[in-house]
């Protein structure tokens, strides 16, 4: 190869590494930074979490209270008003009761669902309980009656690959809204939540009350600690890299050489 081709080729070698590693320094920050964020958020997200178990722990112990009014649904919410204990009296509606499919410790079946005429002259959902596949549920009770239960927020549009069915009457879901109004119930009348009446101590009847689950999804520390520890083999790779490309240039130095130009080339 002659002398200028052997320049050529060397030359350029030496001239992009400054750039690769100033691509690679930036990849490397970018990433530094996403991990370290995605770890912060994750640790604010297990505190709310926290905040939002220890919240709905002492609502379950505390005594029942009235539902949310009329003049409060618009600001009914998980965060607020989820699994509150709560009283209530009126009249059930039977001709109108629906069923939601279930799958619960006691097997497949469904919850049985029956709106509430309340004194107040609003219509409530209650879910009176599971009732077994194969099971008969016992007739809704008749006249005036007090219930008692755990407030919780509709579960629009369906279950799992599932959507409701209202004209079949099919429900995969306890979507309150689209239940009543498949009864012929007014809407500015209904309640957004329903309540999950409490089982009654005294009958073993379908449908069984009690049957809330209360139970919340709480990985953020597992998340966080897998974003903290990618951030951190981020400053590794950082490090060796760097240590890498410092070891090369003092290897060149004591060759005589010089970062990002090419050795002298000895003419013949």
């Amino acid at each position: 190869m002659s002398d200028e081709r052997h320049a050529a080729v060397v030359a350029p070698a030496h001239g992009r590494r400054p750039l690769l590693l100033a691509v690679f320094a930036a990849s490397l920050a970018a990433a530094l930074i996403a991990f370290l964020a995605l770890g912060v958020w994750q640790v604010q997200r297990m505190g709310w979490k926290h905040a939002l178990i220890a919240r709905v722990e002492a609502r379950l112990k505390a005594a029942p209270v009235a539902p949310p009014s009329r003049a409060r649904w618009a600001q009914v919410g998980e965060a607020r008003d989820g699994y509150r204990r709560v009283r209530l009296s009126g009249r059930f509606l039977p001709d109108k009761q629906a069923r939601s499919q279930a799958v619960t410790a006691l097997g497949a079946g469904a919850w049985v669902l029956v709106p509430l005429r309340t004194d107040a002259g609003d219509y409530v959902l209650v879910n009176r309980g599971f009732v077994p596949a194969q099971a008969q549920a016992a007739p809704v009770p008749a006249g005036r009656v007090e219930i008692e239960g755990l407030l919780r927020i509709s579960e629009p549009k369906g279950g799992f690959l599932r959507s409701n069915d209202p004209a079949r009457g099919r429900w995969y879901s306890r979507d309150v809204a689209a239940i009543l109004r498949a009864q012929g119930l007014p809407a500015d009348a209904s309640a957004p939540y329903f309540i999950d009446a409490v089982r009654d101590p005294s009958s073993d009847a379908w449908p069984r009350g009690g049957m809330t689950v209360v139970a919340f999804r709480d990985h953020h520390l597992s998340y966080a600690l897998t974003w903290f520890g990618l951030a951190a083999l981020t400053l590794v790779a950082g490090y060796y890299l760097f240590a890498s490309e410092r070891r090369l240039r003092q290897d060149r130095a004591q060759r005589g050489g010089s970062p990002g130009h090419a050795s002298p080339i000895q003419r013949s």
